[in-house]
This record gives C-alpha cells, sequence and structure tokens, in this order.
C-alpha cells in the first residue's frame, strides 16, 4: 500500500505575501500618489517571483528514496532563485527605475519577511 505525501501547501504562503504588498501598494498611493504605489508593486514583484520559483522547484520529489533528487532540487532551486532575484534587481533599475526607493525596498523587505510567518501558514493537516 503506497502512502500518499501531500506537498507542503505553499500557496498560502505566497498569498500572504501578495497581500503584504498589496498593503505597502496602498499606503504608497496614499502617501505618495501612483509613482510610490507602482515602485512597491516592483519590489513585491522582485520579491514574490524568485519565491514562487523556489517553491515550485523545491516540492518536486518527497519520499525517503528521493532524498538524492531532493538535495539537489533544493540547491538547484536556490541557485534559480538568486539568480532570478539579481535579474529582476538588474531589469528594474535599468529599464524601469522605481520613483521611490523607499516603497520599493520596503515592499521588497516586507514581502521577504512574510516567511515568518511560514510555519503557521503552510502547516500540514493533522491525520490523527
Amino acid at each position: 500500500m503506497a502512502v500518499s505525501i501531500q506537498r507542503p501547501r505553499f500557496h498560502s504562503l505566497l498569498m500572504a505575501q501578495c497581500a503584504a504588498v498589496g498593503l505597502m501598494a496602498s499606503l504608497g498611493a496614499w502617501y505618495g500618489g501612483l509613482p510610490a504605489a507602482g515602485s512597491a508593486l516592483l519590489g513585491g514583484m522582485v520579491a514574490i517571483a524568485p519565491n514562487t520559483y523556489f517553491a515550485w522547484q523545491m516540492f518536486r520529489y518527497q519520499g525517503a528514496r528521493y532524498t538524492k533528487q531532493i538535495v539537489n532540487s533544493f540547491y538547484k532551486a536556490e541557485a534559480g532563485k538568486f539568480g532570478l532575484t539579481v535579474a529582476l534587481f538588474t531589469l528594474v533599475f535599468v529599464a524601469v527605475p522605481p520613483s521611490n526607493p523607499a516603497f520599493f525596498f520596503g515592499a521588497y523587505v516586507v514581502a521577504l519577511f512574510a516567511h515568518w510567518l511560514g510555519p503557521w501558514l503552510v502547516r500540514q493537516p493533522s491525520h490523527t
């Protein structure tokens, strides 16, 4: 009898990051207008896109017999996340420089800090 292992529900963590970025964008719109809100959205996209890629790559394998593949996918996912982050920062600052760097970096940091909610948001349901 095969045991079905459920993948972690990381979409709730990504949605928490999107909510944090939305809060920063609305704060930017209230405080600095549309340019500040756009900067906050850009900062949030630079944080969320690599995290989404990491989660998609990381949870491809599960189970004890796939230990080597799990470790390899972790390293590939982390390298891809780092490369994507560098590429997105470069793209944003070359193609569309943020008009309000405070809201850009603020939304980036707030989206990254949403990982502190990870153990609470990604917990597995109890089967007992």
